[in-house]
């Protein structure tokens, strides 16, 4: 500032502080060595910031998908729990994964499981009775019957609804979200506010559940068949208790409208600064095919100037982490450095098991998989499962378990802990017995690997072969 040498101290300080309100300069111990109070132009401190973090981008160099394909799954604790069990494990799991959608069974038959060493449905239905957590369906299609993402409820509204289906039209639709405007409504209140045939209310409600438009306080609907079961008849000559129905587990609880728990909404900036937040803890390292892979409204341009906000508060970080997945990518603090520790693998190559649709496995969606011998591109869907071993894809588990692929040639070192790895997930499976028929195409007892798979355990029978023991 050009002030006369005969201004008081105390006027000057006045006349900075009014400029620091006004985000004209700033005040702080700025210089290395500095001792006491400082001022500088708040352009000058924002370039030097700019310009020590873009310093900090050039003394990393980038490594590659096999880096990223062991750092996702330790990233997300996968078969690693703290020692800490119980619903705060749960709390954790889900912290990252919040506003996903994805089908209830893979919530509950893979990813809860794989952070949680203790996991059952009573720990998610306890969350939910106690309101701690809340599902909203996120449309009806896809393998698996369905999607649903789930939320901690204090924070949904600034998160903000999941791309659903269409809202349902029709007078039982609409006689649903007039009683349910009322208050939370129990099955057999929902049948009679609607006066309709029991089939068409179970159809209509359903229906508003993956438009996004209703949920409810259990989690047990979701594990139900979505089918109205016929009604029981009560016998002759005992005394009815009730109305002689009992309400099937798909319809169990207490159904509400979800448009409260988004109604606080917060303005656009604040939103997606909070889902730019979400997204680099859910990935550590956040790349601009992660974001295109999750269908973010706007994709990564519409990311990045919150995710530059965030890098300029030192919430993250900016640079070229991971080699052929764009020059902008924003790391989680500590992230980069667990990445780097990674990227030489060492010791013997680690095979690991994971759903091919898992959060933690980042092929088919951050990185492609990579080409087959038979030419088949894997499929990311639940139900499908992939071997990494040392964090690159190896073979590939197909959907109901009777046809595989494979990314390596036969004569690599990868079938033993690969075809190991596959065992322990068929064997974990349950007492089902598990066959497998064909392998790149072709029948199990024509494939080069058919005496690995003899060696691993697996014996023929008439359509492939399946696990002894």
């Amino acid at each position: 500032l050009n002030v006369e040498e005969e201004v008081a101290e105390e006027r000057l300080d006045d006349v900075l502080a009014g400029r620091e309100d006004d985000g004209l300069v700033v005040r702080g111990e700025l210089r290395p060595g500095g001792s006491g109070r400082e001022w500088c132009d708040a352009d000058v401190v924002r370039r030097l910031r700019q310009a020590s973090l873009a310093a900090a981008r050039r003394e990393i160099a980038p490594v590659d998908a096999a880096a990223l394909g062991r750092f996702l799954p330790r990233w997300h604790g996968i078969d690693r729990p703290d020692g800490t069990g119980g619903t705060e494990a749960l709390r954790r799991a889900l912290a990252p994964l919040v506003g996903l959608a994805l089908p209830p069974a893979q919530w509950e038959g893979e990813v809860f499981p794989r952070r949680c060493a203790d996991y059952g449905p009573a720990r998610l239905d306890e969350l939910a009775a106690r309101g701690e957590v809340v599902w909203v369906g996120a449309g009806s299609g896809g393998v698996g019957g369905g999607r649903v993402a789930l939320y901690f409820r204090d924070e949904a509204a600034l998160l903000g609804p999941p791309p659903a289906d269409p809202p349902p039209d029709g007078p039982v639709a609409a006689a649903l979200r007039e009683a349910l405007e009322r208050g939370a409504c129990f099955w057999e209140d929902l049948v009679r506010a609607a006066d309709a045939p029991r089939e068409e209310v179970f159809g209509a409600l359903w229906s508003l559940v993956w438009s996004g438009e209703v949920t409810n306080d259990m989690w047990l609907p979701l594990r139900a068949p979505r089918r109205l079961p016929a009604l029981r008849t009560p016998a002759v000559g005992r005394r009815r208790r009730g109305p002689g129905r009992s309400a099937p587990s798909a319809v169990a609880g207490r159904w509400s409208l979800t448009a409260p728990i988004f109604a606080a909404a917060p303005t656009g900036t604040e939103r997606t600064r909070a889902l730019a937040e979400l997204l680099v803890e859910r990935h550590g390292v956040l790349t601009r095919p992660a974001v295109l892979a999750e269908g973010i409204p706007g994709g990564f341009a519409a990311m990045y100037p919150a995710l530059r906000d965030l890098e300029t508060l030192g919430a993250c970080r900016r640079g070229y982490f991971i080699a052929g997945l764009g020059g902008a990518q924003f790391g989680a603090l500590g992230a980069v450095e667990r990445l780097r520790d990674g990227q030489d693998g060492g010791g013997p190559p680690a095979a690991l098991l994971l759903g091919a649709a898992d959060p933690a496995q980042p092929f088919g969606a951050t990185v492609p998989w990579g080409a087959t011998p038979s030419g088949r591109p894997p499929a990311r869907v639940f139900g499908a499962h992939v071997v990494l071993l040392d964090g690159e894809p190896v073979l590939y588990l197909e959907r109901g378990g009777r046809s595989a692929l494979t990314f390596r040639p036969p004569e690599d070192r990868w079938t033993q802990p690969a075809f190991a790895a596959l065992a322990r997930h068929m064997r974990a499976s349950g007492g089902r017995r598990r066959t497998l028929e064909r392998i790149d195409g072709l029948p199990v007892a024509e494939s080069p690997l058919a005496h690995a798979l003899a060696e691993a355990g697996y014996e023929p029978d008439l359509r492939g072969v399946t696990l002894r023991g």
